[in-house]
C-alpha cells in the first residue's frame, strides 16, 4: 500500500512592516530612579502654584518637567544636563516666541511664524537626538505659547518653565546611590568606559561568527556612549577638590587606552579568524579595572601572527601600561607621545595638578556648516514639518476661536521622522490619545468636583511616575502625555478642552498623512543618504589623514611585549617585523583623526536607524522605495571598517599604498557622499575599476561598486 505523503502546508506570507512596526514594544528593566524621579517633578510643582495662588505659573513649570522627564535617560550627570538642559532652553525660547506672536500679532500671523520655526525645528532636528529635542520642544512651546497665550508678562512663565526643567535635573543629582569613596562623583563616567571593554570582549568573541557585524555596532554605541561622557566630564567639570583631578585623569588615560584597543579590534573583526575565548578575559579584566579603579593584572593576548593581532597584542600592552600609571599628583602626567595622551578623542590638555584645560581651536569650516543648513535632508524635512504644522495651524484657526493649540502641536509630534514611521505614529497616536482622554474623564467624573484640584495633583503624580516607562511605546508615551497635559489645561481654566481632543487629533493625522505623503517629500534616498553621506565624507578625511600625512620621522621605534617576541619566531609573511623589546610605544594616532572614525561610525549608527523607519513606511508609487537600504548601510559600515584597519595596518609598518590609489579611492568616497547628498546616482566612471593592491583599498573600492549597484536608477530587490 503506498502511502500518500502529506501536502506541505502553504509558507505563511510574512507581515508587512509598516502593518507590525506599530505592534512593536521595546522590552526593558523597568528605571526605578526614573519613575521615583518623575513622581516628584510635575505634581509637587503643580501644588506649589496652587499653594502660592499662582496656578498659571505652576502649570507652566510642571510643563517643563513633563517635558524634561521625556528627556531623561540613563547616562551619567553630565549628560543629563545637556540632554535635558539644551531642550528646556529651546522650549523656553519657543514660550516666549508663540507669547509674543499672540500679543502682537493678529490672529492669522500665526501660520506663517509657524511656518517659519516649523521648517527651522526640522532643518534642526537632522543634527542628532539632542538637537532633535530641543528642536521639537521649540516649536511645540511656540504653538501652545500663541495658543493659549499665558496671563502677563511672558518673562515669568518662560522661567518657571525653565525652572522646571532644571528641579527634575536637581532631583537627578540628589537621587542617586550615595557616594561610597572620594572619586564617586565619576562612577557614571567610568561605568561607561567599563561598557566599552566589556563590549570589546563580545565582540572578540564574536569573531568569524555570524554576530560579529551586531557585535561590532554595539562596540560603536559603547564608545560613542563612553566619549559622550568623558567630553563632558571634561568640558563640565565638577567643581571638587583635587582628588576627583586625579581620578579624572586616569579615566582620561584609561578611555584613550580603550579608543586603540577598539581599533585593533575592529581589525580582528575584519580579518575574520576566530580568536581562543580566553582572549576575551583581557578586555573583561580592564572593565573590572575601571570599575573598581584598580590595576588589571596579567592580560592574555592572541599569538601574533598577522598584522592585525600584532597590532592588538601592542595595544594591549599599551593598555596594561596606562593602567598602571597614575594620574597628576600620583607619579605626573604622561609623556607625550603615550597612549595616556594621544588616544584621547577630544581636545584636552592634563596638567598636574590643575584642571582640564581646552585646546584653543580657531572657528574653522564655520561657512560650511551654515551652508548646510540648507542641505537637501534639511531642507526635505524642514519643508514636511513646516508644511504640516502651518497647515493644521490654519484649521485650528478656523474651528476654534481660542486654544487651537492641540491640532499644531499633534501634527509636530507626528511628522517627526526619529519617532518611527508616519503610518506606524499616527495608529499610536489616534489609539494613545483616545486612550489619554478617556481616562481623563473617567477620573475627573470619579474623583473631579468644584473647589478642589487635588485629584488634577495626584492624575500628574501618577502621569509623571509612568512617563519614564511608556518611552517603550508611543501610543502609551502618548497616553500618558495626554494626561498629564489635559490635566494643566484644565488646571490653568480650559474646562472644555477635553471633548475637542480626539476630533483635533484625528484632523492632524489626516493632514500629515497627506502632507507626509506629497511627492519629493518622502524619499528615503534623501533621509538615508543624508546620514550615509556623512559617514562617507568622515571616512574620506579619515582616510587622507591616515594616508596623506608622512609618517613621523622622530627616531622611535614601536613597543611590543617580550611574550610576543617569545611566541613568534620568524614572522608570518602578512606580519610586520617585530620591533625591539625595550622600544618606545607606538605613537598613537592624532585626535582629530580618532575623532573623524568617531563621527564616521556615529553617522552611521543614525543612517541604520533611519534605513530601518523608511523600511516599514507605508509603500509609495515611487522606486526609489524599492533600493534596499539595509544592504548599503551594511556596505557603508565595511568602508568605514576598511578604513580603520588601513590606518592600523600602515601604524604597524605596512608600506602605504600608492598615491594614485588613495587619490582614487578618496575621490571615489568624495562622489558616493555628493550623490547619497543630493539623492542620485553616483557617476560609475567616478569609481576606481582598477583592483588596489592594498587590501583594505580593495575592499573600499568594493563596497563602493556594490553601494552604486544598490542605488542606482532602476535597481533594487
Amino acid at each position: 500500500m503506498t502511502t500518500v505523503p502529506p501536502s506541505p502546508r502553504p509558507a505563511r506570507r510574512a507581515v508587512p512592516a509598516w502593518l507590525s512596526h506599530p505592534l512593536g514594544w521595546r522590552s526593558g528593566p523597568v528605571p526605578r530612579a526614573a519613575v521615583v524621579r518623575g513622581a516628584l517633578s510635575a505634581g509637587p510643582l503643580l501644588a506649589l502654584g496652587v499653594a502660592g495662588g499662582r496656578l498659571d505659573l505652576g502649570v507652566l513649570a510642571g510643563l517643563g518637567a513633563m517635558f524634561a522627564g521625556l528627556n531623561d535617560r540613563p547616562g551619567t550627570r553630565r549628560t543629563g544636563v545637556v540632554h535635558i538642559g539644551l531642550p528646556a532652553t529651546a522650549g523656553a525660547f519657543g514660550l516666549l516666541c508663540g507669547a509674543l506672536l499672540a500679543a502682537t500679532g493678529g490672529r492669522w500671523s500665526a501660520v506663517p511664524a509657524l511656518f517659519a520655526l516649523g521648517w527651522l525645528s526640522g532643518a534642526l532636528s537632522v543634527g542628532g537626538p539632542v538637537w532633535s529635542s530641543a528642536a521639537m520642544q521649540m516649536l511645540v512651546t511656540a504653538a501652545l505659547g500663541a495658543g493659549m497665550p499665558p496671563a502677563g508678562s511672558v518673562w515669568p512663565g518662560a522661567l518657571c518653565y525653565l525652572g522646571g526643567a532644571a528641579w527634575l535635573l536637581l532631583l537627578r543629582f540628589l537621587l542617586r546611590a550615595p557616594a561610597r569613596r572620594r572619586s564617586a562623583r565619576w562612577d557614571g563616567e567610568r561605568e561607561a568606559v567599563a561598557a566599552v571593554f566589556d563590549a570589546l570582549a563580545d565582540a572578540l568573541r564574536a569573531v568569524g561568527g555570524p554576530d560579529a557585524g551586531a557585535a561590532r555596532r554595539r562596540l560603536t554605541a559603547a564608545q560613542q556612549r563612553a566619549d559622550e561622557s568623558v567630553r563632558l566630564m571634561t568640558l563640565l567639570p565638577w567643581p571638587f577638590g583635587s582628588g576627583g583631578s586625579a581620578s579624572a585623569y586616569r579615566l582620561v588615560t584609561r578611555f584613550g587606552a580603550a579608543t586603540a584597543l577598539c581599533e585593533a579590534g575592529i581589525a580582528l573583526l575584519w580579518e575574520g579568524r576566530p580568536l581562543p575565548r580566553e582572549i576575551a578575559e583581557g578586555p573583561r579584566r580592564l572593565a573590572a579595572a575601571v570599575r573598581a579603579d584598580g590595576a588589571p593584572g596579567a592580560l592574555p593576548s592572541p599569538a601574533s601572527d598577522t598584522v592585525q593581532r600584532v597590532a592588538f597584542d601592542r595595544a594591549l600592552l599599551d593598555a596594561a601600561i596606562a593602567f598602571d600609571r597614575g594620574g597628576p599628583g600620583e607619579g605626573g602626567p604622561a609623556p607625550y607621545g603615550t597612549p595616556a595622551y594621544d588616544t584621547a578623542p577630544y581636545d584636552v590638555v592634563p596638567h598636574a595638578g590643575t584642571r582640564f584645560a581646552r585646546r584653543p581651536r580657531p572657528l574653522r569650516g564655520l561657512p560650511r556648516r551654515v551652508a548646510r543648513l540648507v542641505a537637501p535632508a534639511r531642507r526635505e524635512n524642514g519643508l514636511r514639518v513646516g508644511l504640516c504644522v502651518a497647515a493644521s495651524t490654519a484649521v485650528a484657526l478656523s474651528l476654534h476661536a481660542d486654544h487651537w493649540y492641540w491640532l499644531p502641536i499633534t501634527a509636530a509630534f507626528l511628522v517627526k521622522p526619529d519617532l518611527g514611521p508616519l503610518f506606524s505614529r499616527v495608529v499610536n497616536r489616534v489609539a494613545g490619545t483616545a486612550a489619554g482622554v478617556l481616562l481623563f474623564t473617567l477620573w475627573s467624573a470619579v474623583a473631579g468636583g468644584p473647589g478642589g484640584t487635588w485629584w488634577l495633583i495626584a492624575l500628574v503624580v501618577a502621569g509623571g511616575a509612568l512617563l519614564p516607562v511608556a518611552t517603550r511605546h508611543f501610543a502609551f508615551q502618548t497616553a500618558v502625555a495626554t494626561l498629564l497635559v489635559l490635566s494643566f489645561v484644565y488646571a490653568a481654566g480650559d474646562t472644555a478642552a477635553t471633548a475637542d481632543r480626539l476630533l483635533d487629533t484625528a484632523l492632524a493625522c489626516a493632514l500629515v498623512l497627506l502632507v507626509g505623503h506629497l511627492p519629493h517629500l518622502t524619499d528615503p534616498r534623501i533621509r538615508v543618504g543624508h546620514r550615509c553621506a556623512a559617514a562617507l565624507r568622515h571616512t574620506e578625511r579619515y582616510l587622507r589623514h591616515v594616508l596623506d600625512t608622512p609618517p613621523p620621522d622622530d627616531g622611535t621605534a614601536t613597543a611590543t611585549a617580550t611574550a610576543t617576541a617569545s611566541r613568534t619566531g620568524t614572522p608570518a609573511p602578512d606580519a610586520a617585523p617585530a620591533p625591539a623589546p625595550d622600544a618606545a610605544p607606538t605613537p598613537a594616532p592624532h585626535p582629530s583623526g580618532i575623532a573623524l572614525r568617531h563621527a564616521a561610525y556615529r553617522a552611521l549608527a543614525e543612517a541604520r536607524a533611519v534605513a530601518e523607519t523608511a523600511a516599514a513606511e507605508l509603500p509609495g508609487p515611487r522606486r526609489t522605495h524599492r533600493h534596499d537600504w539595509a544592504a548599503v548601510m551594511v556596505r557603508a559600515e565595511r568602508i568605514v571598517e576598511a578604513a580603520t584597519v588601513c590606518a592600523v595596518r600602515v601604524e604597524q609598518g605596512v608600506p602605504r599604498p600608492p598615491a594614485a590609489e588613495v587619490r582614487a579611492v578618496t575621490g571615489a568616497l568624495a562622489a558616493m557622499a555628493d550623490a547619497l547628498e543630493e539623492g542620485r546616482a553616483v557617476d560609475a566612471a567616478t569609481l576606481p575599476r582598477v583592483p588596489s593592491r592594498c587590501r583594505t583599498l580593495e575592499d573600499v573600492r568594493a563596497h563602493l561598486h556594490g553601494i552604486h549597484a544598490l542605488t542606482a536608477t532602476g535597481s533594487g530587490p
